[in-house]
């Protein structure tokens, strides 16, 4: 275990191939992180907040911290550009065991969650299209297959999964463009649904102090942004690493967060925040902003985008995260049959099929949960385990991003085709702001917070017998 990463990697297994060039990589960064959240969360944060400005002020916050984070990872994937992304790069500041709790949780929680939240909203939305209401016994099964063949797709190569990321990229893109230029263009027209006075509109927040509004809004925030480092776990497979993977982060953000806040504007330019924080409107904003700027048909063809939407982010997730796996299996931390690749294919099979199961393992053990469990019942399954997610992607993030400084102590020699702006203050920012946040959620979600951290935790035992083998 005391080997390089680089030596590891060259002694043990073949490269991946260097075929995504910077449009490409954008896509990834844009495709990995649009998913249902601009479409779903915005009635939450509506009912969490209870006024536009607050709101705006959140998304821009969080849109600035991500901007922050991507000038940290920017420097740390051209310097490191390989497989793994942030399991790198904490391996090499922090040693083995905080990078094997990152691919473990990434690897048995974080990836398959998002997969299996965003694969029941995926199913639950084609059905709501064919006039049904769903019941669990239908979505279940069905998000499981969608899981299933969304995972064969990305088998057949990288590329495959690359093209398909990009033809949803430029669908997701298009509806949150629909979304947030739509009022402007119905003005421009004369049938403006814009009304200005809906800004100051108010309601009664669930949360009690600005404080818990503030955390409760970033939370749901920051799972729209969830992904924004999509592209550095598949670095090995970036054209030119050194410039591509800088760029596509921080084009990739930035466009994120100008999509993101155009589109917050135009919610609350159309439908009154009280509309919004209803309970049965909240996972339907998007929706009903295109159903009372044109009619019922647009709401409809809402929905069909917000299936494209889920389906490429589903794809997104079963394209990178099992990179990480891949990488730890090469690594020695887990089986070595994750760090093989399919002969022809030249993608890492087992561990994209492997992270296929685990995700639907989560649709049924978040749906039995609610069920039967009197906690959970009032939450959906969507909401469940993205806010579990987010904690425990905070966590690493956080460690990731103090990753900068640790590296510019320990490998000062080490060239770096990319330095962060503004060091070491972009990441001593990123740090306490997130500090702060990880505080907060604890604070006013202790289960969810729990539950990460002892996902996390359990890994440890599993390391150190994985150490002790011969």
């Amino acid at each position: 275990m005391n080997d390089s990463l680089e030596e590891l990697e060259n002694k043990n297994s073949p490269s991946l191939p260097r075929v995504l060039g910077l449009w490409m990589a954008i896509a990834i960064v844009i495709g990995n992180t649009i998913g249902a959240g601009i479409f779903v969360k915005p009635g939450r944060i509506a009912a969490d907040a209870g006024s536009f400005p607050l709101i705006f002020s959140v998304w821009v916050f969080g849109t600035l911290l991500c901007v922050l984070g991507g000038l940290c990872l920017a420097e740390l994937s051209a310097m490191h550009p390989r497989s793994g992304g942030l399991y790198v790069y904490l391996r090499e500041a922090y040693g083995p065991l905080p990078a094997f709790l990152f691919g473990w949780q990434e690897f048995l929680f974080a990836r398959p969650a998002s997969t299996a939240a965003l694969g029941v909203v995926c199913v639950s939305s084609l059905l709501r299209i064919l006039g049904q209401t769903p019941a669990a016994w239908q979505i279940v099964p069905l998000a499981m297959l969608l899981i299933f063949a969304v995972a064969f797709f990305n088998v057949l190569g990288v590329l495959w999964g690359a093209r398909l990321q990009a033809l949803t990229t430029m669908i997701k893109c298009g509806l949150v463009l629909t979304i947030a230029l739509l009022p402007w263009i119905l003005s421009l027209r004369g049938t403006s649904p814009i009304q200005w006075n809906l800004l100051s509109e108010t309601v009664t927040p669930m949360q009690p102090t600005l404080s818990s509004q503030f955390a409760a809004v970033l939370l749901a925030v920051m799972w729209a942004f969830n992904g924004w480092e999509g592209v550095v776990p598949i670095a090995e497979e970036v054209k030119n690493p050194g410039r591509n993977l800088p760029l596509a982060l921080l084009g990739g953000i930035g466009l994120l967060g100008l999509l993101y806040m155009g589109a917050t504007l135009a919610y609350h330019l159309v439908i009154p925040i009280s509309d919004m924080a209803i309970q049965e409107n909240r996972e339907h904003v998007a929706e009903l902003l295109l159903t009372r700027s044109i009619g019922n048909w647009a709401g409809s063809m809402m929905s069909v985008g917000l299936v494209l939407s889920t389906l490429g982010t589903i794809n997104s997730n079963l394209l990178t995260s099992p990179r990480v796996t891949y990488a730890m299996g090469r690594d020695g931390l887990l089986p070595s049959s994750f760090g093989t690749l399919h002969p022809r294919y030249k993608t890492p099979m087992n561990a994209i099929l492997f992270q296929a199961a685990v995700a639907c393992l989560m649709v049924i053990g978040s749906a039995l949960l609610i069920q039967y469990t009197s906690y959970f019942q009032k939450r959906t399954i969507f909401d469940l385990l993205t806010d579990c997610i987010v904690f425990a992607a905070s966590l690493f993030y956080t460690a990731a991003i103090a990753a900068v400084i640790v590296l510019r102590r320990k490998q000062p020699a080490l060239h770096r085709p990319f330095r962060t702006p503004g060091y070491p203050w972009t990441p001593i920012l990123y740090i306490l702001a997130y500090l702060w946040f990880i505080l907060s959620i604890l604070y006013e979600q202790p289960v969810e917070g729990v539950f990460g951290i002892l996902l996390i935790l359990i890994g440890i035992p599993y390391f150190f017998k994985r150490n002790r083998s011969p």
